[in-house]
């Protein structure tokens, strides 16, 4: 099954499409770019050039919607709760279930539940 992913590379670009393969424990995945027509359209991302990974619910969003860095009180959270600081300055917070600087990545679900973002993939190399 595909999931819609956003990718932002460690250089600003931005891409939108359809991941299928993506896995923590290999160096590259395949997406396939929003409105791409057949297979050889198919981009190897390699993920040592990226800054994260978004797995979101909608690839448009809500640019208008101001995400919320609060934790639900008395919600029990899934792992450590974790500001990220990227190396452009963006700021995502949430919980990290397996946060480790000296793996390649590691997955942060966001504080905000009516976030557009399902989880985060860090790549450990694009943090402060």
């Amino acid at each position: 099954m595909a999931n819609k992913i956003v990718v932002h590379y460690a250089d600003g670009r931005i891409l939108k499409g359809n991941g299928y393969d993506f896995s923590t424990e290999k160096p590259n995945f395949h997406l396939m770019p929003l409105n791409a027509q057949g297979l050889d359209k198919i981009i190897d991302v390699k993920i040592r050039s990226l800054k994260a990974i978004f797995f979101v619910k909608t690839f448009d969003g809500n640019p208008d919607y101001n995400e919320s860095y609060e934790f639900i009180p008395g919600q029990t959270p899934y792992g450590a709760k974790i500001k990220v600081i990227f190396s452009d300055g963006e700021v995502v917070m949430g919980t990290s279930p397996g946060y480790d600087l000296d793996r390649q990545g590691f997955f942060l679900f966001p504080a905000d539940p009516q976030s557009n973002n399902i989880r985060i993939y860090v790549v450990s190399s694009s943090v402060r």
